[in-house]
């Protein structure tokens, strides 16, 4: 009787192990892709707009085919410049992503045969909002693509006790003069008046009384 258990046993056991073996696999193959997919998002977030001119303190990842010795990320200095091997100080700020490439593509063709570069924003930092008045953590803070005033607030950490977050306004230039908008907090969470979360331009200035 004990052998006959025993050899159930190991019957059982023989055809459970290839379905724990494939779920593990399975397993083991959702993480990966999973944090491929946040770390793709992550890197597109920077880069989504085409005609994005690079700044001062922005994040570059330079990239150049089959020279890993020359790719590396650099940050743009205060003067607009970044150092690369070979080429040492180039200018970046004023450009885009794509003219960029092309500039430093020019510029290796007399180190490497048909160097092919491509450059990413990988932070943007040159951009930045202002948030001031009764806020957790008033300051500057980046501007990231397509963030709203709500967006904005949320950076900075939420409102003070005593913040009036009904008045809550955006300054803004426009053609030489200072616009103002005005931001209902309460409104805009409940679903009312949804224009008035207003989408961010560099240097605006969000005021909470």
């Amino acid at each position: 009787m004990l052998k006959a258990n025993i050899f159930v046993a190991v019957l059982i056991m023989v055809f459970l192990m290839p379905a724990f073996a494939q779920q593990s696999a399975s397993s083991d193959q959702e993480i990966p892709s999973t944090t491929s997919a946040t770390e793709a998002s992550s890197k597109k977030a920077a880069t989504v707009d085409p005609n994005y001119v690079i700044g001062p303190q922005d994040m570059l990842d330079i990239n150049v085919w089959k020279e890993p010795g020359v790719s590396r990320t650099v940050p743009v200095r205060p003067d607009g410049k970044i150092s690369l091997p070979l080429l040492d100080d180039v200018q970046a700020a004023g450009l885009t992503p794509m003219q960029l490439s092309d500039s430093l593509t020019e510029k290796l063709k007399k180190f490497i045969a048909q160097p092919e570069v491509t450059v990413i924003v990988t932070q943007i930092n040159s951009e930045r909002v202002y948030v001031i008045g009764s806020v957790a953590r008033p300051g500057a803070y980046p501007l990231t693509p397509g963030m709203t005033i709500l967006q904005a607030l949320s950076s900075a950490g939420g409102f003070t006790q005593f913040a009036n977050e009904k008045k809550i306004f955006l300054l803004r230039t426009v053609g030489g003069k200072q616009a103002k908008y005005f931001f209902n907090y309460k409104d805009v969470i409940n679903g009312k008046h949804p224009d008035q979360n207003l989408k961010i331009d560099a240097g605006d200035t969000i005021v909470v009384p």
